[in-house]
């Protein structure tokens, strides 16, 4: 999750308890419930189409939304449980829990990389490969970054950047307890087949003088 905290429109569920979660389902509406913070539980309907779309695109539930429901303030909501129906595997209910602006919580956030115009590596012809090019971070939520950075205007062929040397947030930390890797140029394609050539030239040479002596 970067830039923008994503909407999520949902209405508000009049009545309770089974009878209304199976009219609401008929409906073509999947009904779920926000609790937390000093508000009382709110019952609430999400479009079966839109929150399968969601679940469908993946990490729904590392998702920071807006929750918007008509007649109360937006708040920000994380989901904490769907339910799902155990013979057809569709969502049944949904679970959200409101966020204070302190709370601690793990959201992918994107990378962004800067130095790329003046890295001698890449001036060279190397390749950049982003291989994470989101990175799952213990966030607070009052403070979520739009993206982390990483330099590459050092990185020379063959060099990687790892998490350690990338600047985080103040109270962000990666959820991987490990120097991982975020990017790495590597040499192209054609230049790393010459450079085989050229070791097997050099082997084949070593071979015969062997043979010959």
């Amino acid at each position: 999750m970067a830039g923008e905290i994503p909407d999520l429109e949902a209405l508000e569920r009049t009545g309770t308890g089974k009878g209304a979660a199976r009219q609401a389902r008929r409906d073509g509406m999947v009904p779920g419930i926000v609790f937390g913070g000093d508000t009382d539980p709110l019952p609430i309907n999400i479009p079966f189409n839109k929150l399968f779309k969601m679940l469908k695109a993946g990490r729904f539930k590392s998702t920071l939304f807006n929750m918007k429901v008509d007649g109360h303030d937006d708040v920000r909501v994380i989901c904490r449980d769907v339910q799902r129906d155990v013979v057809k595997d569709l969502p049944t209910h949904v679970d959200f829990m409101r966020l204070r602006r302190t709370t601690k919580i793990n959201l992918f956030i994107g990378v962004e990389v800067v130095g790329e115009d003046v890295s001698p590596g890449l001036k060279k012809g190397g390749v950049l490969s982003l291989v994470r090019p989101e990175v799952e971070l213990v966030v607070t939520a009052g403070d979520i970054p739009e993206s982390i950075t990483i330099d590459v205007s050092e990185a020379a062929v063959g060099d990687s950047i790892t998490i350690s040397s990338v600047s985080l947030p103040e109270g962000a930390k990666p959820t991987i307890d490990r120097d991982f890797v975020i990017a790495t140029i590597t040499a192209p394609s054609g230049l790393r087949s010459s450079e085989n050539e050229e070791g097997e030239e050099t082997e084949e040479t070593a071979v015969e003088e062997t043979t010959e002596e």
